[in-house]
């Protein structure tokens, strides 16, 4: 496996993000989150590394269901 792809939506609870890998079925996934995005991909890291026990995915992607939004006022 060479990625995984996890989608990742606001959490309207924490104002922070939560993140979803569903793996086949039968076998489960991931969900994880973290109040900022930096929290979030440590949080999916660890994750990853907990949940495969032999090979890994060489990378992960974080695919955001809403485009995040700057404030600038």
């Amino acid at each position: 496996m060479r990625e995984i792809v996890f989608t990742v939506t606001s959490c309207s609870d924490t104002g922070g993000y939560v993140a979803r890998w569903d793996d086949a079925p039968g076998r489960g996934g991931i969900t994880t989150q973290g109040d900022t995005l930096q929290e979030l991909q440590d949080m999916v890291r660890e994750a990853v590394d907990a949940y495969f026990e032999g090979p890994r995915p060489k990378s992960v992607r974080l695919h955001f269901a809403e485009d995040p939004v700057v404030s600038l006022t």
